[in-house]
């Protein structure tokens, strides 16, 4: 028994240790993790308003092109140059969150560009998502009366190829965008003029 007894302290101290060295190590890169998350966002809206910038000078730049729009939990981008607004987006997709930035032009309604931060589909079918090449598709659609995200495209302004073999990424995608642009919608109707001035 008493074998027994010094295993099983021996796994609770090493357990013990592991722990610390973990948490230790969170704490330690915390802020790097969010200055990364933060770098991948501001990359996001500096390219849809085609802004140059450099990684080491990422976060200047944004604060010198960017105003960021708060309003109760909503944030929204503006870029006064173009008149450009960008809001994230995020949602269930198929095996997990779809993450990223829509960025509209003045009108609030037609798509400059979309770029997604994170998703989880399936590689080569609805992770075609992310791809630069698909993401083009968006610009110019109108997101008004809704996105349609659809494999019968019939060249209107709302109409965007569904992926093939992703329909389920582009149901979930279609979802997202339209329950978002609504409530940002709402937003930006109530903060544009102070915004534009």
């Amino acid at each position: 028994m008493n074998q027994y007894m010094k295993m099983f302290v021996f796994v609770l101290i090493l357990g013990a240790i592991t722990s610390l060295l973990l948490v230790g190590m969170d704490l330690l890169t915390a802020e790097r993790i969010e200055a990364n998350e933060n770098a991948n966002l501001y990359a996001a809206i500096l390219d849809s308003n085609e802004v140059s910038y450099n990684f080491g000078t990422i976060s200047n730049t944004f604060e010198s092109e960017i105003t960021v729009v708060e309003e109760d939990e909503y944030t929204l981008y503006y870029h006064e140059a173009s008149g450009n607004v960008s809001f994230v987006f995020i949602g269930g997709g198929v095996w997990g969150p779809i993450e990223g930035v829509l960025t509209l032009e003045s009108d609030f309604e037609t798509i400059v560009a979309m770029k997604i931060l994170q998703q989880e589909e399936t590689p080569g079918l609805g992770g075609i998502i992310a791809n630069p090449e698909y993401l083009a598709t968006y610009e110019g659609v109108k997101m008004v009366p809704e996105i349609d995200i659809t494999h019968s495209n019939q060249g209107d302004d709302n109409q965007v190829d569904a992926i093939t073999g992703g329909t389920r990424t582009s149901n979930s995608v279609e979802i997202i965008l339209n329950n978002t642009y609504a409530e940002y919608s709402e937003v930006w109707d109530s903060v544009s003029e102070r915004v534009i001035g």
